[in-house]
């Protein structure tokens, strides 16, 4: 890019007040910003130089113009930018300064910003880069600074991304994680939904980039830049550097947050805790002030957990476009979240969690919802609903990457899932009696065709068709069956009984 080129750029409006060819052809390597009386240590060769001459007065112009220039030259810089807003004009000591130096000069019309200038010079710039490949091109050192100030005032992650990106015209980019979710994502990129997100991430186009930041297996940071070409790789990487620190001072920011996580989960296990205990913690952790509210228990299934449900389950809930939650230990190490719900976010949270367990396929993930408590009181209730739909859960889904909600429960056979396991052998044993025992050929027929009766709605001609037996022979084995057990089938009860037996096995 050359200063010539300036003049070229129409959002601008530069006018050139002093510069012959010869000087309109200097190469541009960057932008500097200064309104000190000597910018020497500030500028480098190529460097256009942005003031707004607050530093000339008309005392003592001709000295003070002098001294600037002259810095100037002898630093090997392209052109003088200035301002008109301070002065209405170009004051003419400058003009003959830079005529002496052998420096362009170029009016800044007021209504111009100088971040509007350095944006358009960058953008240019990497237009001319993208052009000529080159992986050296990195951020601005006046961005630089910017961003480190940024983080330290608390901007979010996205305005970050933004401004990391504007010397570059702020091409699409997003923030992901492990998980396909959105972080955060520049102005112009599209909503992308999660599974589509992990096709980008997974995928050839584009270039995408790993925030080397501490995290989980499900929540590491990607950025990604579907186009490629757009930004450049060194400029990525240290966007990407600055996402890291960012997500550093975040990550420590949350901690208290995670403490009353953690108090509102123990109270909320707890059997003498009064209504407003849990109302004050939940008014702790902010926007769980207001209900409805649903319990969420996970579990990976394993007999010593790593820490991976809770990890999983926390990535899960951040799915959730609107929820605000809690997550802690029981003194059993479950993994509970109270989260502030609505009837949508079953579906959102069943659609997030397989794409969770996608992240470690190797450990099993199993969830339970309770249903919406309206008032803190319910929680306790609602965290006995959860364990129960968990351990339904995991008995009767084998395949991981499901969420089973309370509501779910409405059949007898996923009603029994929940049961203990020993609960359910000694319902079983004592109710079948000794037809429990199947090792005895004999007893192992009268089940299979108590089974096949009851499926039958109890028909003695359907159940002799699917068994290929005589009816006699369906007759007979029945009465067996009501012999021991001593239940009566043509009774609703104790082919209730019967039935839940048979599922209890």
């Amino acid at each position: 890019m050359h200063v010539g080129d300036l003049l070229q750029l129409e959002e601008l409006d530069l006018d050139l007040v002093w510069g012959d060819a010869n000087l309109l052809s200097r190469t541009v390597n960057g932008v500097t910003a200064t309104d000190l009386e000597d910018p020497t240590r500030f500028l480098r060769p190529g460097d256009v130089v942005l003031s707004g001459l607050v530093w000339w007065s008309e005392a003592d112009g001709p000295a003070r113009s002098t001294r600037f220039v002259s810095a100037m030259a002898e630093s090997g810089a392209a052109a003088l930018l200035a301002g008109e807003e301070t002065h209405g004009a170009v004051p003419a000591d400058v003009v003959d300064a830079c005529r002496t130096h052998g420096i362009a000069l170029l009016a800044v019309p007021a209504r111009i910003s100088f971040r509007t200038i350095t944006e358009a010079v960058y953008r240019r710039q990497w237009g001319d880069l993208s052009r000529h490949p080159t992986d050296h091109f990195a951020l601005p050192g006046h961005l630089r600074t910017e961003l480190d100030r940024l983080a330290e005032h608390g901007a979010d992650v996205g305005e970050l991304l933004k401004r990391a990106l504007a010397p570059f015209g702020t091409p699409d980019c997003y923030l992901l994680t492990r998980s396909g979710r959105t972080v955060c994502r520049t102005p112009s990129a599209p909503e992308l939904p999660a599974a589509r997100a992990l096709e980008h991430l997974h995928g050839d186009a584009g270039e995408t980039l790993r925030v080397e930041a501490e995290a989980t297996p499900y929540d590491t940071w990607y950025l990604h830049v579907p186009r490629t070409g757009t930004t450049p790789p060194r400029a990525l990487h240290e966007t990407a550097e600055f996402v890291a620190r960012f997500r550093h001072r975040h990550d420590r920011r949350q901690a208290a947050r995670r403490r009353a996580g953690q108090d509102l989960i123990a109270l909320t296990e707890r059997q003498d805790t009064d209504s407003g205990s849990l109302t004050n913690a939940l008014e702790s952790c902010g926007p769980l002030a207001e209900g409805p509210w649903r319990v969420v228990i996970s579990s990976t299934g394993e007999r010593h957990d790593d820490g991976s449900a809770g990890e999983a389950l926390t990535e899960a809930l951040r799915h959730l476009p609107s929820a605000a939650f809690a997550v802690g230990t029981t003194p059993d190490a479950e993994v509970v979240a109270v989260l502030r719900s609505t009837e949508d976010d079953l579906a959102e949270l069943r659609a997030a969690w397989p794409l969770v367990q996608g992240c470690r396929p190797e450990i099993p993930l199993h969830a339970g919802l309770s249903t919406l408590v309206m008032e803190p009181s319910g929680l306790r209730a609602a965290l006995g609903q959860a364990r129960f739909a968990l351990a339904a859960a995991r008995r009767s889904s084998p395949t991981p990457g499901l969420v089973t909600a309370v509501e779910d429960l409405s059949s007898l056979e996923s009603l029994l899932a929940g049961i203990p396991a020993g609960v359910r052998r000694i319902f079983s044993a004592r109710t079948l009696g000794p037809l429990v025992d199947e090792s005895t050929a004999a007893h192992h027929r009268l089940l299979e065709t108590l089974e096949v009766f009851l499926a039958h709605n109890c028909s003695w001609t359907r159940t002799a068709e699917a068994l290929h037996l005589h009816i006699n022979t369906v007759h007979y084995r029945i009465n067996r069956v009501q012999h021991l057990t001593g239940r009566d089938l043509s009774r609703l009860d104790h082919k209730l009984d019967l039935r839940a037996a048979l599922l209890c096995r």
